[in-house]
């Protein structure tokens, strides 16, 4: 039950709603967070989630095409494993129906409140409490935990005319469903994960399609398949056999780390796949040298896919690398001084990496958690912050892994998040905050591991790292050591009142 008191104050008439807890997204995160936290005693809490629906990242992307790139049986909760997927890599929709299954199953959606959005959230050190605003009206809370994820807002480039376009124009992010792409001449900009998911879907539909390539993405084999109902019933009846399987997903996708932050030398077999990949898929000499990476497999985000370089290599699309020097009415014109009909363009540019609330999250001293991220990516463990008492997060910088299932991580943040509140209230305590000698120590260790990893020295840029050249926030070590180091609540390196 919530506690609600009424304000005397004039300027103040309407009730303010205390909850012991706030959380912020309905997305893995969240959801797993309220499992948890309710299985430890801790009722008294609240979701907003400012979407119409829970699901974080996997209701918001719907693109034709999009999909996880880890396996699904280690994508998805360790507590609720699903022998029901029906291929190696969850697409959007079945990911999205798990998501809300757990929830239902767990019984955490009446604590979710769709269409809220967070507007500001602020400490009170007087009465250490979180004062949050929201769309839907006014909350105090003794601890405020932020699950917003980090792909939730669209990332635009800066192009000369943009505004002088006369045709259609949309993010992956906020693909407009409403308008047909057949028989339309259109352009992409951008050759992320997501651009590599949805090309192939659309390139049988339009009459032609020009792809502008800043750098080109390692694509290794993805081998997605159907899987077999025999295999399901397997899972289902055999858990221990569902337990094998993702534990030997596990450690193929953690052996990534030895390209990441052991030896970069490890990138060869890796390599070697990818160009393997590439003599196999693309014909034209010409067009396979153009999609061929200058760079280190590693150094960015590596892309799992069998359907990408087929669709470039057909008649109706063209690679472009040269930049664009402008847009214009009806046309993209290139610096080489092509210019390139278009009816359609999408944005496959990614995300904004540091989303609007965290500049809406404010801790002591008027500081906002995107204040010191922009200063430098910091946080401790990657689940709390110092200057921000009451208050954890999950995948913040150094509690994501380039190397590891982001629900591993989280799930690791989860049990991190769950002891330190239990903790808290065995103690009787109203107020637990980082120390800041614990955090620096902790972020100067991130940086001497990281100074050799590819990611910094793999000869690219990417959202990896800082546009100073540092690490923006993956943790240089294995998911395991991680998940030690999280598994219980270090007090020792807290201020606990």
């Amino acid at each position: 039950m919530s506690n609600t008191a009424a304000s005397t104050s004039a300027e103040s008439p309407v009730p303010t709603e205390h909850r012991q807890i706030v959380i912020l997204g309905a997305g893995f995160g969240g959801i797993g967070l309220a499992i948890k936290l309710r299985e430890a005693g801790f009722d008294d809490l609240v979701l907003l989630e400012r979407a119409n629906d829970l699901g974080g990242t996997w209701q918001a992307n719907t693109y034709p095409g999009c999909a996880c790139d880890v396996p699904s049986q280690l994508y998805s909760y360790s507590f609720a494993p699903n022998p029901d997927w029906s291929r190696t890599y969850g697409r959007q929709r079945e990911i999205l129906d798990y998501i809300r299954r757990v929830a239902a199953e767990h019984d955490v959606v009446r604590h979710i409140r769709l269409g809220t959005e967070m507007l500001d959230a602020r400490w009170d050190d007087e009465e250490s409490v979180w004062r949050i605003d929201t769309s839907q009206g006014k909350l105090t809370a003794d601890y405020f935990i932020s699950a917003a994820g980090v792909f939730a807002e669209a990332k635009y480039p800066t192009l000369p005319g943009l505004d002088t376009f006369e045709g259609t124009t949309f993010h992956s992010l906020h693909w407009d469903h409403s308008h047909d792409l057949s028989g339309e001449r259109v352009a992409v900009i951008g050759t992320g994960a997501s651009a590599v998911q949805f090309i192939p879907e659309i390139q049988p539909k339009v009459a032609a399609l020009t792809v502008f390539q800043r750098s080109a993405p390692w694509i290794v084999p993805r081998l997605d398949r159907p899987t077999l109902g025999l295999e399901r019933r397997l899972l289902r009846r055999v858990p221990l056999a569902q337990k094998a399987v993702r534990g030997t997903w596990y450690t193929l996708i953690e052996g990534f780390g030895l390209v990441g932050f052991v030896d970069n030398r490890f990138r060869h077999p890796y390599e070697l796949l990818g160009r393997i990949q590439l003599r196999r898929q693309i014909r034209d000499p010409r067009l396979r040298e153009q999609v061929t990476p200058d760079y280190m497999i590693g150094c960015k985000r590596a892309i799992f896919s069998d359907a990408y370089l087929p669709a470039l290599d057909k008649s109706n699309v063209e690679v472009v690398t040269d930049g664009i020097a402008e847009v214009r009415a009806r046309s993209i014109r290139t610096h080489a001084g092509a210019e390139i009909p278009v009816d359609t363009i999408i944005f496959g540019t990614g995300f904004a990496s540091i989303p609007t609330a965290f500049e809406r999250i404010v801790g002591r001293d008027d500081i906002s958690i995107a204040d010191l991220y922009h200063k430098q990516p910091q946080t401790y463990l990657g689940a709390a912050v110092a200057g921000f008492p009451n208050f954890f997060c999950t995948l913040g910088p150094f509690g994501a892994a380039g190397n590891q299932s982001a629900v591993f991580m989280i799930e690791s943040q989860i049990a991190y998040i769950v002891d330190a509140l239990t903790t808290v209230r065995a103690r009787g305590a109203r107020r637990v905050e980082v120390r800041a000698e614990a955090q620096d120590t902790f972020i100067e260790e991130m940086a001497r591991r990281s100074a050799a990893t590819v990611w910094l020295t793999g000869g690219c840029q990417s959202y990896y790292t800082t546009p100073d050249g540092q690490n923006a926030g993956l943790y240089p070590s294995w998911s395991f050591e991680y998940r030690r180091r999280t598994r219980r609540f270090d007090v020792d390196a807290y201020e606990v009142v």
